[in-house]
């Protein structure tokens, strides 16, 4: 029997050679590759996309719309690491680990891989609303803060720069007028009836996230606690390889560090807080669960593989 044949769209970017650097070892794949010289040939790419599999799209936005219309075969199955394709119609969302939805994405043709700071979210409020506990009309706040690597190559070349400006050496706020990309996905996905206010920042470190929702425990329906919240989550996501509930005492140190996940594609949730406060957090690699990481997963589960083959996880 022949192995999947894949091919990435966008090899040089940053999600890109990610996905590439997961795949080039592996002996259950055969990685179709495109000379340097015509990897801006629409044909050229097009006959690769048709030889293929499955096909990972690392591009702009327009440029994956673009890609998709260049594929003719039918049985071509595509991973869009886009913004492009999140909420459309005919597309699967790919977070494997949401009810039902490891399913789907073994049987979809279309598959929209999740923003990073998207992940993180959605990981701690879909199943509040899904369960009962978080109200659909709840007005939340959701504040992140993420390595430079998520911010693409300009970013990278920005912030590796031997000259770069002494301003970087701190996190930035960004998206100040509060209308960030990943924001539709964030109340679709959650079923939420309006996005979070949403303040990111970027760090001077290149790879690692936390996301973070403080919640009032009057606004949850029920008697909730830090310990009933904490066994929500370990219902939810009991047996999960890749999203994990740190124990009651985390984080012992009292900090919860940003960049600890660095180069692995896991996802941890924190619960946090007081009698009528709670901190929910999720913290990832950027390029892991919230990029690369995760577009290999939903590969493996559409190709009937084992789930975490060529992912790391701590």
């Amino acid at each position: 029997m022949s192995r999947p044949k894949i091919y990435i769209d966008g090899k040089e970017g940053t999600t890109g050679l990610r996905i590439y650097d997961r795949l080039a070892a592996r002996k259950d794949i055969d990685l179709l590759l495109i000379g340097e010289e015509k990897r801006k040939d629409p044909e050229e790419r097009a006959r690769l996309m048709d030889r293929a599999d499955i096909v990972f799209l690392c591009l702009p936005d327009a440029a994956a719309v673009e890609a998709v219309g260049l594929v003719s075969n039918r049985s071509t199955r595509i991973i869009d690491c886009s913004t492009a394709h999140r909420t459309a119609a005919g597309w699967t969302y790919g977070f494997p680990e949401l009810t039902g939805q490891r399913e789907r994405i073994a049987a979809a043709a279309r598959v929209a891989n999740p923003g990073c700071y998207a992940t993180g979210f959605i990981a701690l409020v879909k199943p509040l609303v899904e369960r009962g506990v978080l109200p659909a009309a709840a007005r939340l706040t959701c504040h992140a803060l993420s390595g430079y690597t998520g911010g693409g190559k300009k970013a990278v070349a920005q912030y590796t720069a031997p000259d770069r400006d002494g301003e970087l050496d701190g996190p930035r706020h960004y998206a100040v007028t509060l209308s960030h990309k990943h924001l539709p996905e964030m109340a679709a996905v959650t079923g939420l009836e309006r996005p979070p206010l949403f303040m990111p920042m970027i760090c001077g470190y290149p790879q690692g996230m936390v996301v973070t929702v403080p919640l009032w425990t009057d606004t949850l329906e029920g008697e909730q606690s830090v310990d009933s919240l904490r066994a929500l989550y370990a219902d939810y996501y009991a047996g999960s390889p890749v999203v994990t509930l740190r124990p009651a005492d985390a984080p012992a140190c009292g900090f919860i560090g940003s960049n600890n996940l660095a180069g692995t594609d896991g996802l941890q949730i924190f619960v946090n807080g007081n009698g009528g406060q709670l901190m929910l957090s999720a913290r990832l690699d950027n390029l892991g669960k919230g990029a690369s990481g995760a577009a290999v997963q939903n590969m493996n589960l559409m190709l009937g593989l084992d789930e975490t083959a060529g992912l790391v996880l701590a």
